[in-house]
């Protein structure tokens, strides 16, 4: 019987010998960026985490098998298919059994980066509590699967079309320890500022992974958010950021839009009201993510001696 998980063998040599991977999502190949820019991106993360000198590994669903390790083919074949799958760990194993090509949101790509040995992932920024949560309890899988799998991920804090303030509350129940890299607040994805406090500020990639290593190591059995706010160069002007945003929303709520359908949509409103600006961005993030955690990844594989 053939395994549904499929591992590249250079990560899988990479797993084996104890040496840096990073897992890389891939919904933003197919529902966060319009196409080409999804796959460039995708490629540019890779790059930005070989730069590094980690391996890179894109998670994604492809003909029955949880894809370890995606090669530029397989990609441009996932991001061609025809109602590709947004996938959860709630999909994840009925998408593969019915052969159906998916992409991999923050919770899947966890939930199979563990599952193949990977402890670091990088993406562009979680899921959270959406804004209307209290009338339809619409809380992204990314935070329960955070509670679930040891891995650390790397991101640019939460979308910023959701309700960042009860985000963190609801990773503080869960007890994932919330990090900044080189700030002490959550970052808002567009903007490097939402206002919020975080758990621990690291200004040394080594000083964060000694953290991650250790909250790891207690065996807690959460994994870590690492939050990398965007470059200042590539910020959104705050003003232009807040009237898109409003006028996102209230697009979102007038078409009564719920679940896995708002934020590519939200995502898209935003790229239009800004005049193509928050894709800039969103591509800036997603790069220095990758190298953050492939920096990350390299510290984590080091022990000193003695």
């Amino acid at each position: 019987m053939r395994s549904p998980l499929a591992v590249v063998p250079e990560v899988a040599e990479a797993i084996r010998s104890g040496r840096p991977v990073v897992a890389v999502e891939t919904t933003v190949v197919t529902h966060g960026l319009p196409h080409p820019d999804g796959l460039e991106a995708a490629a540019g993360m890779e790059s930005a985490v070989r730069a590094a000198g980690a391996v890179p590994a894109l998670i994604g669903v492809l003909d029955g098998q949880l894809r370890v390790g995606l090669t530029a083919d397989e990609l441009r074949r996932l991001a061609a298919s025809p109602g590709v799958a947004k996938v959860n760990p709630g999909n994840l194993a009925s998408t593969a059994a019915s052969g159906r090509a998916g992409s991999t949101t923050v919770a899947a790509t966890l939930a199979v980066a563990h599952l193949a040995g990977i402890g670091v992932l990088a993406t562009g920024g979680i899921g959270g509590v959406h804004r209307d949560a209290a009338e339809t309890g619409d809380v992204s899988a990314d935070l329960t699967a955070l509670s679930r799998y040891p891995v650390a991920v790397v991101c640019s804090g939460a979308k910023s079309v959701l309700d960042l303030p009860r985000t963190l509350e609801a990773l503080e129940t869960l007890g994932v320890p919330v990090y900044g890299v080189g700030t002490d607040r959550f970052p808002a994805f567009h903007l490097r500022d939402s206002g919020l406090a975080l758990d621990a500020r690291f200004d040394r990639i080594d000083d964060l992974a000694a953290a991650v290593r250790a909250h790891l190591e207690l065996g807690l059995g959460t994994g870590v958010l690492v939050a990398n706010p965007v470059p200042e160069r590539d910020e959104l002007p705050r003003e232009l950021y807040e009237s898109a945003l409003a006028r996102a929303l209230a697009d979102a709520a007038a078409q009564r839009l719920h679940g896995r359908a708002v934020t590519p949509f939200l995502l898209e409103r935003m790229r239009e009201l800004t005049g193509g600006r928050s894709v800039v961005t969103n591509r800036a993030l997603l790069l220095d993510n990758a190298r953050v955690a492939g920096e990350l990844a390299v510290a984590l594989s080091y022990r000193p001696k003695g």
